[in-house]
């Protein structure tokens, strides 16, 4: 099946921007691309025809700045293919692992350790961003610490499910996980049943006022846009059970001050730490046992 790249060139200052709306659209089918010693950058798409690989930009184009005009060119199914295996690696953290499923075969996983298979084609990508990898370093360090077996767990605004499916296999259970977006639910299925945990992480669609079904949770996982976390403090505190750990993500290092400050107003005594990564930050607070 042919591939349709579609590149624009944008300028080199605008990168972290551009990585920002591109975290806000959820669409896995862009990254942005950075030659830092040419000095220069540029977005790039995947798509299935010419046809939506233009239809797609001129959803995106009005909110980026650009230094060029689009260019759209067909890559053969080995081109794209062998591009993805020269820059994506498998990593780690702890004892959970992310391999490109072409190394299915020949990865060497350690006695004891869980994998999850990424195929960074259209619609998985690589779980390397600094917010998705804040995330996973909380859950690993929550199942080293023995807070994972029999612990409930939802991911809120799943995408493409990388962290629900990251949580089944470090042992979470019950896992849910939920996206307003009707294709991230159904993409996030698929790489479910790639990973062979479909059958332990229940899949819906919602929002932030109706995706947590009503209940509250041992851990809930929110790895989306500090303006959309902050409108919904009060949605995602009231999630968490007690004794529970609420988990923000997708925060600019230069905004976590007002995120932490939105929450502690949200759940005063709960226990708040953040952490940075690059441009990027997490806040993650404890709930108080009940009593």
């Amino acid at each position: 099946m042919p591939v349709y790249e579609i590149r624009c060139p944008i300028p080199p200052k605008t990168v972290d921007a551009a990585e920002t709306l591109l975290l806000e659209f959820e669409d896995t089918r862009w990254s942005v691309a950075e030659d830092v010693l040419a000095g220069t950058a540029a977005i790039v798409g995947l798509f299935e025809s010419e046809a939506e690989a233009r239809e797609q930009w001129a959803r995106l184009a009005p909110y980026v700045r650009v230094c060029g005009e689009p260019e759209v060119r067909e890559l053969a199914d080995t081109d794209w293919r062998e591009s993805y295996k020269l820059h994506f690696k498998p990593w780690s953290i702890g004892r959970l692992h992310w391999v490109p499923l072409w190394e299915r075969e020949s990865y060497a996983l350690p006695a004891g350790h869980e994998v999850v298979w990424l195929d960074p084609g259209m619609a998985f990508g690589t779980g390397n961003h600094e917010t998705t990898r804040l995330c996973v370093e909380r859950l690993v360090a929550l199942a080293e610490a023995g807070e994972a077996a029999g612990r409930s767990l939802i991911d809120a605004g799943c995408g493409s499910g990388i962290l629900a499916i990251s949580a089944a296999r470090l042992g979470f259970g019950p896992v849910a996980a939920f996206d307003n977006d009707p294709d991230a639910v159904r993409i996030a299925g698929e790489n479910a049943a790639l990973n062979e945990v479909a059958d332990r992480i229940s899949l819906h669609e919602g929002d932030l006022r109706t995706g947590f079904l009503g209940r509250q949770w041992d851990v809930v996982v929110a790895n989306i846009l500090a303006n959309v976390l902050v409108a919904h403090a009060d949605e995602l505190v009231a999630a968490v059970r007690p004794g529970g750990l609420l988990v923000l993500s997708g925060i600019l290092a230069g905004e976590a001050e007002a995120v932490r400050a939105r929450f502690r107003e949200a759940a005063p005594g709960w226990a708040v730490d953040s952490r940075t990564m690059g441009e990027w930050a997490d806040v993650a607070l404890r709930r108080p046992q009940a009593g």
